[in-house]
């Protein structure tokens, strides 16, 4: 049945009425729809509209319905709603994974002792967990803190992978509400991480190197993984007079150290500045609309380098690995990062982090990450 009294939680009409002419209101289950007629153009419509149900705990999209207009409200769920099953799965999915990837690293059997292997494996996935863990905190934190609706952090488990997951996300629903929120919760998951990255790998170094068997180093049918590492790394190594390579091929560095890398990697990739990446939020918070002319270099930029990588530098892995990360910035400029309401400019303090933030991103940039020398 239409009717023209909106349900009590909502907000009164007469305050919709000079951006959207209302001529029905509905509840459907915890949604308000309102049928109308939008009055000026949606992103006028939005800045009007969006806060005045953000008063009243709601989050508003305007869409169409059976070729009529809708505003859509959501009531705001900012915590999570029950136990999350789903992300506790999957972080102890992860932790599995990357307990597994541990054991090679520390060169220990998980199948013929698994108590063992744990016990010697888990400074890995603590080091690993823990600074992917604290990249997407930042980010929740941060939502929360602006009033953004946003999942807890879901980890990806990749079974029998050299370092066992590839990461983790957070899913944020509904509108960003200005430039500033969209900055600080986009450049709190890098921050975050690289502090804890920082952490992982100054204790990492103070560790005592892995021992490698005898029967590895012999054998012929070894997988050899060289990491390449970046300016930022060496430098804490530098800092702490601690080696990254040993002259002797029995020793190598403990593998805490390479959560610490995993740290870097993941900070670097996660602030190119194209789409839903961290980099892209940034940059589109500082610059506005602008930001689509940088995303379109990023993938000729990537090309580049993976030509780079292949010609002159001779290695084939690292080449795959910058032209899937070419193909999937494409994607991910095509989709776009989130557009704010409020397209007010940031503050010059917020500005200088967003640059400081991409000096230190490069810092954590290697043109080859990893290459694996195998049989």
């Amino acid at each position: 049945m239409a009717s023209t009294e909106p349900p009590e939680a909502g907000p009164s009409l007469e305050r919709l009425r000079s951006v959207f002419r209302v001529y029905d209101v509905r509840a459907d289950g915890e949604q308000l729809v309102y049928y109308g007629e939008p009055l000026v153009t949606q992103e006028r419509l939005m800045q009007t509209v969006w806060p005045l149900f953000r008063e009243q705990g709601y989050e508003v999209s305007l869409s169409t319905r059976m070729g009529e207009y809708v505003l859509v409200a959501e009531p705001v769920h900012l915590g999570p709603n029950g136990v999350p099953w789903k992300n506790v799965v999957l972080f102890l999915a992860t932790v599995l994974s990357t307990l597994w990837a541990g054991t090679l690293w520390y060169h220990v059997n998980p199948v013929s002792n698994p108590v063992g292997a744990v016990m010697t494996a888990w400074p890995f996935t603590f080091a690993v967990m823990g600074v992917l863990g604290t990249h997407e905190l930042g980010h929740y934190v941060m939502s929360r803190y602006h009033g953004v609706e946003a999942s807890l952090p879901y980890f990806i488990p990749v079974p029998l992978s050299i370092i066992g997951t590839m990461g983790a996300v957070i899913r944020m629903k509904g509108q960003m509400p200005n430039r500033k929120a969209l900055f600080d919760i986009g450049v709190a998951g890098p921050i975050a991480g690289l502090v804890a990255t920082v952490v992982v790998t100054a204790v990492g170094l103070t560790l005592d190197p892995v021992t490698v068997p005898q029967s590895v180093i012999n054998s012929a049918n070894t997988m050899e993984v060289q990491f390449g590492y970046p300016p930022l790394l060496k430098g804490i190594a530098a800092v702490m007079g601690q080696p990254l390579t040993f002259a002797d091929p029995s020793r190598s560095v403990n593998p805490v150290v390479i959560g610490g890398w995993v740290g870097m990697f993941v900070t670097f990739l996660n602030l190119i500045p194209v789409g839903q990446l961290d980099g892209g939020h940034i940059v589109r918070a500082m610059i506005g609309e602008r930001q689509e002319s940088i995303a379109a270099l990023v993938p000729a930029m990537l090309f580049g380098l993976a030509a780079y990588v292949f010609y002159v530098l001779d290695v084939s892995n690292a080449t795959v690995l910058w032209v899937i990360w070419g193909f999937l910035s494409m994607f991910f400029a095509y989709v776009g990062p989130a557009n704010p309401v409020n397209e007010d400019g940031l503050d010059a303090k917020r500005m200088a982090i967003g640059i400081l933030t991409f000096i230190v991103g490069v810092l954590c940039f290697t043109p080859v990450p990893i290459e694996i020398i195998g049989p």
